[in-house]
């Protein structure tokens, strides 16, 4: 060997076969998450299999801010506008969020709204058979009342409605630019200009 090198000692045939990460339990892992969702969903009837209804909240920080998606769970304020006791609240499939306060009065709105047309629609099943209470069901909504399966209430976004106008010769020769610099100047004077309407009134009334 030339030179001062480095003496090579190449080590390549490593135990590859150790270290290949295989996925071969897939497809049955697949078929028992869907028989424990089928075994959930007998336990669970006649509940929706989807869980508790969520609150509409929108996302934090500025970037997502915009965007709305399903909360934790109702605030007490929300309860308390829907005239649902927040006891009562968690046996009849709505998630309940005691931290949770109420920022915007659209917000707390929708959500009432969201809580008013879940209790509509609500059936609730008495707890033994034949020995009804109030707030039950009566037994022929009882004998229709089917299991949800998947989403309900889904939350969706509402698209902002577009207007079309015809441009006009005004919006032409509107100038954006002039305008913005003669509503500089206002602001850059509206002091003196104050000052000077209170020296002639002061003239006036002498």
């Amino acid at each position: 060997v030339k030179h001062n090198n480095v003496v090579p000692s190449g080590h390549f045939r490593k135990h590859w076969q150790n270290y290949v990460k295989t996925w071969f339990n897939q497809p049955a892992r697949k078929s028992r998450r869907r028989q424990a969702r089928q075994k959930k969903a007998v336990k669970i009837f006649p509940r929706p299999t989807a869980g508790p209804l969520r609150p509409i909240v929108h996302g934090q920080t500025l970037k997502y801010n915009m965007k709305v998606r399903a909360g934790k769970g109702f605030s007490l304020e929300e309860l308390k506008a829907a005239g649902i006791p927040k006891k009562l609240a968690p046996t009849i499939g709505i998630a309940l969020d005691h931290r949770r306060k109420n920022r915007s009065l659209e917000g707390l709105q929708a959500n009432v709204q969201r809580l008013k047309t879940y209790k509509a629609k609500l059936v609730v099943f008495p707890r033994r058979a034949r020995k009804f209470k109030a707030g039950d069901s009566t037994p022929e909504e009882l004998a229709s009342a089917t299991q949800v399966q998947g989403s309900y209430m889904p939350i969706v976004r509402e698209k902002p409605a577009v207007e079309l106008v015809k441009i006009t010769n005004e919006m032409k020769s509107f100038s954006a630019y002039a305008k913005l610099r003669v509503e500089r100047m206002n602001q850059r004077h509206l002091g003196a200009r104050m000052k000077k309407a209170a020296e002639a009134e002061k003239e006036e009334k002498k």
